[in-house]
């Protein structure tokens, strides 16, 4: 059996146990039989998906056929799929993922994610969200940065601070290197939602609050993020040389977690220490 003919094989079957698992009733359907309350037929598939009962028996018997993704997702529709098993429907037929539904951008972290970041107590870590607000943090990140549990909520978002917070500024060593990648990877990121409010109103703000940011901005700067070494220069402890690392957990792909690691060549092990142990977060 060649590997398309496993595909059509796979979705016949994975359709066929979907069909057997619906309740009767969450479709307004009777019993079958005056008894069986589970299952669906074949025939009631097809109806309710608006396909001719022949054509459906034979996509459940892997029969060559090419579905399309119309009835595919009228199909997911009637069988109660999650986005999980309609994504996996639309690959065994060749179809690339539906897209999500536009929603708020959640500026609040998982709490999962959130105890994620906080048992990484010994490496400054935080999390951001799609329009780069920065939604979670643990000890760490605030004792590097402390203006991040101080700043209004509505400020709370990466690139403003970056570009309009003395304190962050000075911090960075690199400032004038490191916002202009920022902003670059900022661009590639943000793509054709640049449009949406929520961007269009950060970058207006930055246009009347930063003169570097309107410098930058116009240059139309494209970075894609990789991981790389950075060095902070904190007021208590000294230089700090961390590597960069960012992470997209699988089951919330909108959140980026960004962890700092130090660099093992330099003494930013023990720095990193001090700056955990003695130096909690204060208000400046």
């Amino acid at each position: 059996m060649n590997g398309q003919a496993r595909r059509r094989q796979d979705l016949g079957e994975f359709l066929r146990a979907r069909r057997d698992r619906l309740v009767r009733a969450d479709l307004g359907l009777p019993p079958v039989g005056g008894r069986r309350t589970s299952g669906l037929r074949r025939e009631e598939v097809a109806y309710l998906s608006s396909v001719s009962v022949t054509w459906y028996t034979w996509l459940e018997q892997g029969r060559e056929i090419t579905p399309s993704r119309q009835v595919l997702d009228a199909l997911a529709h009637t069988l109660r799929l999650s986005a999980a098993e309609h994504a996996y429907v639309l690959s065994l037929a060749g179809y690339p993922a539906p897209q999500p539904t536009a929603a708020p951008v959640p500026h609040t972290v998982p709490a999962a994610l959130q105890r994620l970041l906080d048992a990484l107590a010994g490496y400054p870590s935080y999390a951001i969200s799609p329009d780069w607000w920065i939604s979670g943090w643990n000890t760490a990140y605030e004792a590097l940065y402390p203006n991040v549990a101080t700043v209004p909520a509505a400020d709370r978002n990466l690139l403003w601070l970056v570009f309009t917070d003395p304190y962050l500024r000075g911090l960075i060593a690199d400032w004038d290197d490191s916002s202009r990648r920022l902003l670059a990877e900022f661009r590639a990121e943000a793509g054709p939602r640049l449009g949406e409010l929520p961007y269009s109103r950060l970058i207006e703000r930055l246009r009347e609050a930063s003169e570097p940011f309107c410098r930058d901005w116009e240059s139309q700067d494209i970075r894609g993020f990789s991981s790389r070494e950075r060095v902070f220069r904190h007021p208590t402890v000294g230089d700090l040389h961390l590597e960069q690392h960012r992470l997209a957990p699988s089951d919330h792909p909108d959140v980026h977690l960004v962890i700092y690691t130090p660099v093992l060549t330099t003494d930013a092990p023990a720095r990193l220490r001090r700056l955990v142990e003695y130096c909690p977060p204060q208000v400046t």
